[in-house]
């Protein structure tokens, strides 16, 4: 996998400190690295992505090479740190993965982290490949080391998760520097250091511009009178598509921020038009079109400004090579050789996003829900599997912003409407990410909400990584289990009950108690994921003999095991954990097992 051999590529270079916060498609990265790590090996998933990136600065200024990794709504939490880094500056090399993700596949934004190098004037390594990958990771190190400044390396979804055959190298000989020396103010980021060093980068910039226009990672190949420009994994459908059709052309890899200017230049002097390939923002495009301008280079760059390529989403191969097939206008394409077996696929159903089969949010969620029937509220949502409560017949969130902005929207909904209950739903490892400064919030200004925390005992949506409240690190080691209750109580909060999410009637119970209070109320909803604690052989069963067709355990819960058989309601027996949520529904008591 992509992620692997990122990670692998890390070790190789010499990394020392490897830290992050899981969130797709990067996780995979720091997991590679505690499994496959040497003696000396540091790695943490710390409680977000601000404390990663100021530990791993902690660590690069004492002389490690430092990897800190997260996908690009997690640089966002990192951005303060960092752009103050890249001033104050690093002795090791520091490189700070932000995986993309075009689509968006699992992420609220499609955010193009090349511009936040460009934004920071921070070096961007944007690998095409997992083989690229690999090899690419040591090149930022180096660089980091070369300019003394935090670089940022780039993969996105498809080359963090997809699979290819590597050659493994010889690991680099790393010359170790570690030691932190003091040095008269040297790592104080007063202002007149910040404006020396803003001088520095922009230097610095300017050269670095010109060294990567000779870097292997970036190059032209081909002639003619037009040509293609891409980057990232793009440059793979490109190069496919090349391959099948029989046109002429010339073709420049970008794989670096800032913009190799002089190969540019190169790439663009005799051509007549370009069609620029490339994922989330028109970055090498308006490159391009800026060096036309500024050198009188008469070119006409087609892409996403003009068109020609579409503004959002992921480039396919299939939508790369029409674009292609389109701008040389239309070349033949060469014939694809047979294979025995060309049968297609069936299609496959639909599947919307929905809660697993046994997760205890179903539980905490169809409680408030029952409990606050008929009331007037509004419920806030976070970053989690529990955003899927929004879906029918659930639909318990009317928000979702980013990670630990349920509680706090949840203060601002009040404020606008006092009159409703305001309920603000958030997973235990998003509480620790992001989630605790905004109830020190609520109960300092005294807000009104009631927060609903879902505690799983893991970050499942991200793949079951641990976190603080687990009580064990990503290397294995059993470490201090810290309590949500124990928090909330510290910083003020005075009415909290904890409740078993599998027990719809004593949950609903804690809830009709909380609506009834003011000020900040916390309930945390206890149940473990199933992918913790399921067992074999636990499936409930619909006794037909009891069951009348009423259907209100398929309408009202949406659990994927249950569905309708003619009148009756029928339980999957495979997909079935035997949770019990559904018994707590049924007035005939025609569901049992499950205990």
């Amino acid at each position: 996998m992509g992620n692997e051999a990122i990670g692998i590529g890390a070790l190789r270079a010499g990394v020392t400190v490897a830290l992050g916060y899981p969130g797709t498609p990067s996780s995979e990265v720091l997991e590679t690295i505690a499994r496959e790590r040497r003696d000396g090996v540091y790695v943490e998933w710390s409680v977000n992505e601000k404390s990663a990136l100021e530990v791993g600065a902690g660590a690069a200024i004492a002389g490690a090479r430092v990897l800190v990794t997260m996908k690009q709504v997690g640089l966002n939490v990192a951005s303060d740190p960092l752009m103050s880094l890249n001033y104050l500056g690093v002795r090791g090399g520091m490189v700070v993965m932000a995986a993309d993700d075009p689509g968006p596949i699992s992420s609220q934004t499609e955010q193009d982290t090349r511009h936040f190098g460009k934004y920071a004037k921070l070096a961007v390594f944007d690998p095409s490949s997992p083989e690229e990958a690999y090899g690419m990771i040591a090149d930022a190190y180096e660089c980091s080391e070369a300019i003394g400044r935090p670089v940022l390396f780039r993969p996105t979804t498809r080359v963090c998760h997809s699979y290819a055959s590597v050659t493994l190298r010889d690991d680099l000989d790393v010359p170790r520097k570690y030691g932190f020396k003091r040095d008269g103010g040297r790592w104080v980021i007063f202002p007149r250091l910040a404006y020396a060093s803003h001088m520095e980068i922009e230097r610095g910039l300017s050269s670095l511009a010109d060294e990567f226009s000779s870097y292997p990672g970036n190059g032209k190949w081909g002639s003619g009178a037009r040509g293609i420009a891409s980057g990232g994994v793009s440059w793979l459908y490109v190069q496919e598509a090349y391959r099948d059709i029989n046109k002429e052309c010339r073709l420049l890899k970008v794989a670096t921020v800032p913009f190799p200017a002089r190969l540019g230049v190169e790439f663009l002097q005799g051509l007549d038009e370009v069609l620029v390939v490339e994922e989330l923002d028109p970055v090498i495009e308006r490159e391009l079109i800026f060096l036309c301008g500024e050198r009188g280079i008469p070119v006409t760059v087609k892409g996403k400004l003009s068109g020609h390529m579409p503004n959002a989403g992921e480039n396919t191969p299939e939508r790369v090579r029409e674009a292609m097939d389109i701008f040389l206008g239309g070349g033949e394409r060469l014939e694809v050789s047979s294979t025995a077996d060309q049968t297609e696929s069936p299609a496959l159903p639909g599947r919307p996003p929905v809660l697993c089969a046994g997760c205890p949010h179903r539980g905490s969620f169809f409680a408030v829900k029952e409990a606050a029937h008929g009331r007037k509220a509004v419920f806030s949502g976070d970053i989690g599997c529990y955003t899927l409560g929004n879906a029918l017949p659930l639909d318990m969130l009317d928000t979702c912003l980013c990670m630990g902005a349920g509680i706090t929207m949840a203060q601002g909904l009040n404020l606008a409407e006092p009159d409703s209950l305001n309920f603000a739903f958030i997973g235990d490892s998003t509480f620790f990410h992001t989630g605790i400064p905004g109830i020190i919030n609520a109960v300092y200004n005294g807000h009104n909400i009631i927060v609903a925390i879902l505690d799983n005992s893991t970050t499942a949506m991200t793949g079951g990584q641990p976190h603080p409240g687990v009580g064990k690190t990503i290397m294995g080691r059993q470490t201090v289990k810290i309590g949500i209750q124990g928090i909330l109580s510290s910083i003020g909060v005075e009415r909290i009950e904890r409740v078993n999410a599998f027990d719809v009637a004593a949950a609903k119970a804690a809830v009709v108690r909380a609506m009834e209070g003011d000020g900040v109320r916390a309930i945390i909803f206890e149940g473990e994921c199933i992918t913790l604690s399921r067992r074999e052989n636990n499936a409930c069963m619909v006794d037909e003999h009891l069951c009348i067709g009423c259907s209100l355990c398929v309408k009202k819960l949406g659990c994927p095991a249950l569905t309708l058989q003619g009148k009756y309601a029928r339980i999957d027996a495979v997909s079935c954990t035997g949770c019990g949520i559904c018994k707590s529904l049924c007035a005939t008591r025609a569901i049992v097992g499950g205990e």
